[in-house]
């Protein structure tokens, strides 16, 4: 009788245990959803705001070349067929081009959920083309050292955008210290049967202890708009979801942030 009570006990003990574990399942995994929502997010704002400085000197051009169509035919009075023909093929040169960056921010943005093989280099030429115009309006040169073109396995948009949240992470640290001649360093190289890629930055180092507090979710430092995902995202993207590595230390007169991939055969 007494060993019927304890199995009866110890059933509903168990039954209340699994009821908890799996409402616990069901919290986190609603929490890595929101998480994953706001890093996509953040990450579409920064891509907008950088879609606006790449568009901002095409649309001058455009200005101008419609400027100049208007003065000759206010002060002179007429313009040569040449001169609208050659107006009209630089006009659609730059409209190709803004064409060509919307088709690259919305090609980064694709849903593509399985591994594939892609070079470094050419994910990296991707990054840089979308985010330099931002980085030249605030006098932010960028640097970029190139060893080895390295061949790995893996989801080349979620790389890309790690890149990315990398690359504004030191664009802000050097923005909120007002470093002048700012600059950022790519260096992409192969060591010990990995793929290296380091971004490293000249705005003053990051002064929390322990260093890797920063990869903590919702973690901020300095930023007055972070969302404190981004950098905590990468980390799960790169180490989780590659089977890589990404490590932060000090270096020089800043951050420098390490991505480990193991090459593909």
């Amino acid at each position: 009788m007494i060993k019927s009570t304890l199995i009866k006990q110890l059933e509903l003990e168990n039954k209340y245990l699994r009821k908890q574990l799996k409402k616990l399942t069901e919290e986190n995994c609603l929490k890595n959803e929101i998480v994953t929502q706001q890093s996509k997010m953040a990450s579409m704002g920064e891509i907008i705001s950088n879609i606006g400085h790449q568009w901002r000197q095409p649309l001058m051009e455009i200005s101008t070349l419609m400027m100049n169509i208007e003065t000759k035919v206010k002060f002179v009075g007429s313009i040569s067929n040449e001169e609208i023909l050659e107006t009209v093929d630089k006009s659609n040169d730059i409209v190709q081009f803004m064409s060509q960056t919307i088709e690259d921010f919305r090609n980064f943005f694709a849903k593509n959920k399985e591994k594939e093989y892609f070079y470094i280099t050419k994910q990296t030429s991707l990054v840089v083309n979308m985010i330099k115009s931002s980085l030249v309006s605030k006098n932010i040169k960028l640097n970029i050292i190139i060893k080895n073109n390295s061949k790995i396995y893996g989801f080349k948009n979620e790389y890309a955008q790690v890149l990315i949240n990398i690359i504004s992470n030191s664009k802000d640290a050097i923005l909120s210290k007002n470093i002048k001649n700012g600059q950022i360093t790519i260096r992409i190289y192969e060591k010990a049967e990995n793929s290296i890629l380091e971004i490293e930055d000249n705005g003053g180092g990051v002064k929390v202890k322990p260093i890797e507090k920063i990869f903590e979710p919702f973690f901020t430092y300095k930023k007055q708009d972070g969302t404190g995902i981004g950098l905590f995202m990468s980390k799960l993207i790169i180490e989780n979801n590659m089977n890589g590595k990404l490590m932060i230390k000090n270096k020089n007169n800043g951050a420098c942030f390490k991505i480990e991939l193991p090459l593909s055969s």
